[in-house]
């Protein structure tokens, strides 16, 4: 086990036990009758240098950074268990009766700062994102892939190289690019390479994608708290949180 410095400020919450669905997206070929939930605690950027690139690689999902933005963070969100299946991690649900209509859908919960892949109804992958900043958010509501190009070229700045980019919105697209911990785009959906690289291949042309919420910059991110991190989205019209 890895020694954890613990904050003086945070609780960490007792574990939860509950179904889960599992697919190879996850990495596992069985369906386990049961998991546990993982509780969390806040613990000091330090403990980066004592963790595996597997358990930083969940770390910047849990803390929607990039590995080179945590260490950057004035503490992280670290799971009590780092033995579970990645999706019982996810704050996004199981099941999402939403898209269950469809045979692909994406969902980005703005809030939360976090997308989730669905198959059926099925989350089949999930991640962190990095949204619109403060001056030009991204918008909420109902869109769907467009286009894609596998290495673009910023409109706002040439410099700037979006790869794995799909669009979904005029000039909005999901695509890999930095991930500093907070919403700080120009209207697209950051995500991590590993991410962006499997949803360009994933998605489909008119795959609906629902961007659901708004991001409160006035706010600590949700997300660093223990309890937020232990309970989970639920979905407006879904009659359970990610379960």
């Amino acid at each position: 086990m890895v020694a954890v410095r613990i904050l003086r400020q945070c609780c960490c919450l007792g574990s939860m036990v509950l179904a889960v669905w599992i697919t190879p997206c996850f990495g596992t070929r069985g369906l386990p009758p049961e998991s546990t939930k993982p509780s969390y605690t806040r613990a000091l950027p330090a403990i980066l240098r004592e963790l595996d690139d597997e358990r930083i690689g969940l770390l910047e999902k849990l803390n929607r950074a990039d590995r080179r933005h945590l260490p950057r963070l004035p503490a992280l969100i670290v799971p009590d268990q780092w033995e579970l299946d990645e999706a019982a991690y996810s704050p996004m649900p199981r099941y999402s009766s939403w898209s269950a209509r469809y045979p692909k859908a994406v969902i980005v919960h703005l809030p939360g700062q976090v997308f989730g892949a669905y198959e059926e109804g099925q989350l089949v992958r999930w991640g962190p994102v990095n949204s619109g900043g403060s001056r030009s958010p991204t918008p909420s509501g109902r869109f769907s892939l467009r286009w894609k190009s596998p290495d673009r070229r910023s409109s706002i700045n040439r410099n700037w190289r979006m790869k794995w980019y799909y669009n979904f919105f005029h000039g909005v697209a999901f695509h890999q690019y930095s991930l500093p911990g907070a919403p700080v785009s120009h209207a697209c959906v950051r995500m991590l390479a590993r991410d962006a690289k499997w949803l360009y291949h994933w998605g489909e042309p008119g795959t609906p994608v629902l961007v659901l919420g708004r991001y409160d910059f006035s706010a600590p991110r949700p997300w660093l708290k223990p309890e937020w991190a232990a309970s989970g989205i639920t979905l407006p019209g879904e009659g359970h949180a990610a379960d």
